[in-house]
């Protein structure tokens, strides 16, 4: 909307914690899985990191004053054509949809290494189909190689109505270099680490292990 609205109150009381699911096809859904539904794979090398494009950015100072690391909503369509980036998406929204609040993704997930990062991104994709970033967050976990556990992702807040005939999209991976540190996948002290993996990362969607994000959404007054 582009404009300033005053509220009493934070977070919102009347924004109402709302699920979408990540679900086979790259589908993402308000209805959760019924059935098993296969577990999604990808490869994360920390030597080839997802890099970063976009969002809540202050770098400064040499090389990194270039257009390569400008802040805010870019298009995403470079990082989501990664083979290590999985991307979820609604349908076309029949009407406006405002998220106003904190913002949580929960993904069950596994890694066969000791130790790694899992990122989620929000998105907004217009009626073009240019997906652009909203908000994001990153969790660093050590780990039971190759054990499913449950992770939350923290995305911080927005303030956002994602407008008639756009959709929604949710991207997940395992690195947003140089916004944050690799994780080398060692389990290393971080300060420390000089050696690096790769790693098979799992995501799960099923009705044990509903890997979603949890949208604050307000109401049509």
């Amino acid at each position: 909307m582009n404009q300033w609205r005053e509220e009493t109150e934070w977070p919102l009381s009347r924004a109402v914690d709302t699920v979408f699911h990540l679900r086979a096809d790259g589908r993402l859904t308000l209805e959760p899985p019924s059935t098993a539904e296969q577990a999604e794979e990808f490869t994360y090398d920390p030597m080839d990191p997802v890099p970063t494009s976009g969002g809540a950015l202050l770098m400064g100072g040499g090389l990194l004053m270039t257009d390569e690391f400008r802040p805010g909503p870019l298009d995403q369509a470079a990082v989501e054509a990664r083979e290590d980036v999985l991307v979820f998406t609604t349908e076309p929204l029949a009407e406006d949809v405002e998220v106003t609040g904190r913002i949580r993704a929960v993904l069950f997930a596994a890694t066969d290494g000791p130790s790694t990062d899992w990122v989620a991104r929000l998105c907004d994709v217009d009626e073009h189909g240019v997906s652009r970033n909203v908000a994001d967050g990153i969790v660093r976990v050590r780990a039971i190689p190759g054990e499913p556990a449950e992770h939350v992702v923290d995305l911080w807040s927005t303030s956002i109505v994602f407008r008639a005939g756009h959709r929604i999209r949710v991207q997940v991976t395992s690195s947003n270099f140089l916004r944050w540190d690799r994780n080398l996948n060692t389990g290393e002290p971080e300060q420390s680490a000089t050696t690096a993996r790769v790693a098979r990362q799992q995501i799960f969607r099923d009705p044990d292990r509903p890997s979603r994000i949890v949208l604050p959404v307000v109401p049509v007054r």
